[in-house]
This record gives C-alpha cells, sequence and structure tokens, in this order.
C-alpha cells in the first residue's frame, strides 16, 4: 500500500467480519467508482479505499479523493511510527474491535411503536466502524490545533487497544448497550 506497508500476515480474527473486510494489494486505493452499481461490490474495495471515500465526505478533503489519500496515507505513517508495527494491521483491529454487534430497530405493532434489537449485517458493521472513526478525529480536528491525519492515526490507535476514550469505541458500547436494553 503506497509502496511502504505490506499485505502480508494480514489475517481477520473475526470470521464474521471476514467477507465484508477485504486487503486487496494494491498499490493506490482507487477504483474510480467500478463498484458503484453493483450489489455488495464494495467488500470486494479495499478497506483502505473505503476509509479514504469516507474521509472524502469531510470538509477537510472537499469531496477530493486525492486529497482524502493523502489524508489516509499520512495518517498511517503516523501509526506506523508512533506503534512500530504494520498500520494495516492496527487499522484491521481497530475496525473489529469498533464494529457493533448489535442496533436496534422500531417496530410498530398495534399502533405502539417500540425498539427492538437486532444484529448487525457485516458489511453495515464494517461501515459503522469507518464511520465511527472518521467522525471520532473530525470531531477532535474541528476547531483544534490538532490536524486531521493526526487525529485519525489517533482514533486508529485508540480503538486497536479498545480503549473506551476513543470515539468510534464509545459509540459502539453505546448502540450494544441500548440494543440489550430492548431485547
Amino acid at each position: 500500500m503506497f509502496g511502504k506497508y505490506s499485505f502480508e500476515d494480514l489475517k481477520v480474527e473475526d470470521k464474521t467480519l471476514a467477507t465484508a473486510i477485504s486487503f486487496k494489494p494494491i498499490f493506490l486505493p482507487h477504483s474510480s467508482g467500478r463498484h458503484a452499481h453493483k450489489r455488495f461490490a464494495k467488500n470486494a474495495i479495499n478497506v483502505v479505499e473505503r476509509l479514504a471515500n469516507l474521509i472524502a465526505l469531510t470538509a477537510r478533503a472537499g469531496g477530493k479523493k486525492a486529497k482524502s489519500l493523502k489524508i489516509v496515507e499520512a495518517a498511517l505513517d503516523e501509526v506506523s511510527s508512533k506503534k512500530k508495527d504494520n498500520p494495516l494491521k492496527v487499522l484491521l483491529t481497530a475496525i473489529e474491535n469498533s464494529a457493533p454487534r448489535e442496533d436496534t430497530t422500531r417496530v410498530s405493532y398495534g399502533g405502539i411503536l417500540y425498539y427492538q434489537a437486532v444484529d448487525i449485517s457485516p458489511t453495515r458493521r464494517v461501515d459503522l466502524a469507518l464511520r465511527n472513526l472518521v467522525e471520532g478525529a473530525r470531531k477532535v480536528s474541528f476547531k483544534s490545533t490538532t490536524s486531521f491525519y493526526e487525529a485519525l492515526a489517533d482514533q486508529i490507535i485508540r480503538a486497536s487497544e479498545n480503549e473506551p476514550k476513543c470515539f468510534a469505541i464509545s459509540r459502539k458500547d453505546e448502540l450494544e448497550k441500548h440494543a440489550l436494553a430492548s431485547r
């Protein structure tokens, strides 16, 4: 990845996420939207590109894919320098740790609305994990001296260590606690 990081020894520990996480070896994660109109095709896209796509939606990148890829590359460099490990492995662990397992849905029965706990599909689990990592980085870096890539690297490291102060981990715990109360 980016000519720096190896895809070897990357293994998804959470077997339920194995179909939704792809670390297909590529140099530059840019598929040019070839997956857009195919069902479940985003599962075959590299997770780093999915992360870059979510960053491109933020105001920092302004919808520019190239700018979001530079942010991801800088964040992976930061993770590599802080953890002294393959940053793709750290990212994989962060996604596995911050992917919620249960959510709630509204059910109407006899005119009464109540919440019911439901399992989350693997694709949605990965999407929520990535979205929460990016949102946490955005909140930390907004109106702050911390740059976006530093905040993203910090969120990835904290999520890989399963720290409760990490935004993605706290959101996961909050979702699962709400689902537990709705059983």
